[in-house]
C-alpha cells in the first residue's frame, strides 16, 4: 500500500510548464522503459540521460527532448557544465546492479548507494524538487541481507536531500528483456505468477510508469508504492 502526503507542488508552477527531468540508469531495464515514457510524455520538456557509457539507443522522432550525457559518477562534480547539467525540475533513479555483476560488495554499494546519492545532491543544490527511486521489496537499513541493507540506506539517504517531494517504488523480480543475465529474475519469470501480489514478479513497464508518473506529477512529501500496489496500478500514467 502506498505510503503518500499529497498537497499541491508549488515548485512545478503553471500546467503549461514543461518539465526538465534527470534520469540515471537509461540503459537498463526499467531505465531504458523510462526513457521511452519520458521522451513521449507532453508534460515533460527535457530529458538528460546520464550514462557511464553511450547507449546507442534512439528515441524515434524525439532526439531533440533527450539528451544523452556520458559522464563519470565518480567525477560528477568536476563535470564541465554541472550548472547547466543538473539544473532540472525532477530525478529518476534507476541505478541498479548485482553483486555478482559488480564484484564485490563495495563495488555494488557504489552502484546502488553512492552514486543515486551523488547525483540527487548535485540536482537537489541546483533546484531540483521531485525524486524518483527504484529500491527493492524489502528494503530496510536494519535488514539482515546486504543487498536489503543497502537499498534501505539509499532509501534514508535520499529522504535525507531535502527534496519536497520523494517517492520510492520497491518492486519485486523485474519482469523484461535484460542484456544482462540474472538466474533469480529468469526462475522469478516462471514460477512468480502464482505468488501473493507482495512477491509476484512485476514488469518493468509497470514501475517505469510509477517513477514517470511521479516525476511529472504534482503530489508533495514521501510516497513509497510496495510491489502489491504496483500491480493493482498505483503509480500508473
Amino acid at each position: 500500500m502506498p505510503a503518500n502526503i499529497a498537497s499541491v507542488d508549488p515548485v512545478a508552477g503553471s500546467a503549461s510548464r514543461k518539465r526538465t527531468v534527470l534520469l540515471v540508469g537509461a540503459t537498463g531495464l526499467v531505465g531504458s522503459a523510462c526513457l521511452k515514457l519520458l521522451a513521449r510524455d507532453p508534460r515533460v520538456g527535457e530529458v538528460r540521460s546520464l550514462v557511464r557509457r553511450s547507449s546507442g539507443a534512439g528515441i524515434a522522432g524525439h532526439a531533440n527532448r533527450v539528451i544523452e550525457q556520458v559522464v563519470d559518477f565518480d567525477r560528477l562534480d568536476s563535470l564541465p557544465g554541472t550548472d547547466d547539467l543538473f539544473a532540472v525540475d525532477a530525478v529518476i533513479c534507476a541505478l541498479g546492479t548485482t553483486i555478482r555483476t559488480a564484484g564485490t560488495q563495495a563495488a555494488f554499494r557504489k552502484v546502488d548507494h553512492e552514486y543515486p546519492l551523488r547525483v540527487g545532491a548535485l540536482a537537489r543544490r541546483h533546484g531540483a524538487s521531485r525524486y524518483a527511486l527504484v529500491s527493492a521489496i524489502g528494503a530496510s537499513p536494519q535488514a539482515r541481507t546486504f543487498y536489503s541493507r543497502v537499498k534501505g540506506e539509499v532509501e534514508a539517504g535520499v529522504l535525507g536531500l531535502g527534496f519536497p517531494a520523494v517517492t520510492i517504488v520497491r518492486p519485486s523480480f523485474l519482469m523484461g528483456e535484460r542484456v544482462e543475465s540474472r538466474p533469480l529474475e529468469s526462475i522469478a519469470r516462471r514460477f512468480g505468477v502464482i505468488l501473493p501480489l507482495k512477491w509476484r514478479s512485476i514488469a518493468a513497464d509497470d514501475v517505469a510508469h510509477a517513477l514517470v508518473a511521479a516525476a511529472s506529477g504534482d503530489t508533495q512529501g514521501v510516497t513509497i508504492i510496495e510491489n502489491d500496489a504496483l500491480h493493482r496500478g498505483a503509480g500508473a500514467l
